[in-house]
């Protein structure tokens, strides 16, 4: 698959470089410099400074890393989780599918978005609670999903023969079927990164997410909507970031979707 340097391309090299590089960077996130309250750009800090004299790209940085981390770690076990129980469900059929599915809308009887919100306030603000509560909500998507297309599949001749040569079922849904579906699963994968960045921000700005003086996108716009008309850097930086993050991966999740659609091509 190739891909030609776009600028959403770069928009997302730049992110990853920022959460990976991020940690390993002399940021000053914590330390407050009363003389230097709500200043333009300088040489030490290219955006500006914050309330508290801290530098707004020292704490961008730190944000990028924080979702990065979030975004990842949520997908990548929501993926996993969802899937295996999406396979499970779709093979066995009877009893077994019939109570998961009931799972399944249990699940979506709720809004996705409020239900992670009722879920962190119960496990309370952290980053680690955080992903807990994205995790136990955001599986369902992937198992319905998955659970859709091996249905589809399960009947296929490769499948029956693995069958009649006595096959287990885990090999079976591990060799024959899961490697089938894995093409929707990583584009619905892609916007679930984008979902989950802007579910972060959502959180931390309402104080459920990743708490003061630590860096968030979203803490950083709640903070500086407090003083919009007199330093709107405050929220624009952040909010410009994670607009063109957001945009940058819906776009790429559109051209990968578009590649791994047979049909299209």
């Amino acid at each position: 698959m190739k891909f030609k340097l776009s600028l959403p391309i770069v928009i997302l090299i730049i992110w990853v470089l920022m959460a990976v590089l991020g940690p390993l960077l002399p940021l000053n996130l914590t330390e407050i410099d009363y003389y230097k309250i709500m200043q333009g750009p300088d040489w030490q800090a290219w955006l500006g400074y914050d309330e508290l004299g801290r530098p707004l790209l020292h704490r961008l940085i730190s944000g990028a890393s924080v979702s990065f981390f979030v975004s990842i770690s949520v997908v990548s076990l929501a993926v996993v989780f969802g899937t295996l129980i999406g396979t499970v469900s779709a093979y066995y059929g009877g009893w077994v599918d019939s109570i998961l599915v009931r799972i399944f809308d249990i699940f979506l009887a709720f809004p996705g978005i409020l239900l992670v919100i009722a879920l962190a306030g119960v496990l309370g603000p952290g980053i680690d609670n955080l992903v807990i509560a994205m995790v136990a909500v955001g599986w369902v998507g992937f198992a319905r999903l998955a659970r859709a297309q091996v249905l589809s599949l399960r009947s296929r001749d490769h499948v029956q023969a693995a069958i009649a040569l006595g096959t287990k079922p885990f090999i079976i849904m591990l060799r024959h079927l899961i490697p089938l579906i894995s093409a929707p699963i990583i584009v619905e994968a892609t916007f679930g990164i984008a979902a989950v960045i802007i579910a972060e921000a959502g959180l931390s700005f309402l104080g459920l997410g990743i708490q003061p003086p630590d860096a968030s996108w979203g803490n950083m716009i709640k903070t500086g909507s407090d003083y919009m008309l007199s330093s709107s850097n405050m929220v624009l930086v952040p909010g410009i970031a994670l607009i063109l993050v957001v945009l940058a991966i819906n776009l790429l999740g559109d051209k990968l979707r578009d590649h791994l659609d047979v049909k299209s091509r």
